[in-house]
């Protein structure tokens, strides 16, 4: 006899057992309970290293607006001091140049006009002033605007020229752009020096070292010839008035030429203390650039690194700072 052992019967599907069949619609069984959804895949993480590369900080902008700031005044001592300095030199050798051919070819303006009629330029070399008691020998240009005294004494363009009958006015600047008469207050009474034009050398005696409210000189008489430097008074960098030195021509007179542009019709920016209002346009222009380069060198911190982006941004910011100096110094009286 063969005695069977029973099958043991599987245990149906508990209530947390279900799964969906192949049908996705098949509804679960009595007492199942479904899986719950699968969750969506969670969004890759953000580096926020990358965010800071794109976006300068705290810091960053800081320093853009300290860069704004160094860039204007570094460029601004240094146009009016050491940059200036060189800067006049550098035109008075290339002012003596110019002279010397121009007076070996018989063409130095004499008048207001050139030979062929047309206005002389302002900035054109027009004569040699020579003080040996100071050691000054500078070369005198055409005009008086601050842009022309940058680059030595100036002419004032309604007055006769030095050695020619009348009042001439040479002006110069007291302490910027190497500062040519910053010492003629140091001139006496009696002392001479000469200024050579295309219609020679001239002779001048010295009468009166005067500030403004001091007493004028006796005026000239006729067909006599005069010359007047004058230059800023007080503090450097801030004047308060003008110092005038007088002296009158010891050596032949020469003619005068026709003088179109009158003391009335003279601009303003060329007066003693002027300033050139046309110098707003590029100040505006030069200062944009300078403002994008600081936030082009802000930009460049984060994504660079500090040191690499003031290496490379130092010489930009010092080349645009002195772009808007120029425009400043213009600005500024254009005696200091």
């Amino acid at each position: 006899m063969t005695v069977s052992t029973p099958t043991p019967l599987k245990a149906g599907p508990g209530p947390r057992d279900w799964t969906p069949s192949a049908d996705p619609w098949a509804a679960p069984p009595p007492g199942a309970t479904a899986p719950p959804p699968p969750r969506p895949p969670a969004p890759p993480p953000v580096r926020r290293s990358a965010v800071r590369r794109l976006t300068p900080d705290g810091p960053q902008l800081v320093g853009a607006a300290l860069a704004i700031v160094a860039g204007l005044m570094l460029g601004l001592l240094l146009d009016l001091g050491p940059l200036g300095g060189l800067r006049h030199l550098r035109d008075h050798e290339t002012g003596m140049a110019d002279l010397r051919l121009s007076l070996a070819q018989g063409t130095t303006p004499v008048g207001q006009v050139d030979k062929d009629g047309k206005p002389v330029v302002p900035g054109t070399p027009v004569a040699l002033l020579e003080i040996p008691q100071l050691g000054l020998r500078e070369v005198v240009r055409e005009g008086t605007t601050g842009e022309v005294l940058s680059s030595g004494p100036g002419h004032r363009r309604d007055t006769a020229l030095p050695g020619q009958a009348g009042t001439s006015v040479l002006l110069g600047r007291q302490a910027g752009f190497g500062g040519p008469f910053g010492t003629i207050g140091h001139l006496r009474v009696g002392e001479t020096f000469t200024v050579t034009t295309g219609q020679g050398a001239h002779r001048f005696r010295v009468v009166t070292v005067r500030r403004e409210g001091d007493p004028v000189p006796p005026a000239l008489k006729s067909g006599a010839g005069r010359v007047v430097l004058v230059t800023a008074d007080g503090p450097l960098y801030a004047p308060d008035g003008l110092l005038i030195v007088d002296a009158d021509l010891e050596s032949e007179v020469q003619p005068n030429n026709p003088r179109p542009l009158t003391p009335v019709a003279l601009p303003s920016a060329e007066r003693a203390l002027g300033t050139e209002q046309d110098a707003w346009v590029p100040l505006v222009l030069w200062g944009e650039a300078l403002l994008l380069a600081a936030v082009a060198l802000a930009l460049a911190w984060t994504r660079w690194g500090r040191w690499q982006a003031w290496t490379v941004g130092v010489p930009v910011l010092t080349a645009l700072g002195l772009a808007v100096a120029d425009q400043v110094a213009r600005l500024l009286p254009n005696l200091i």
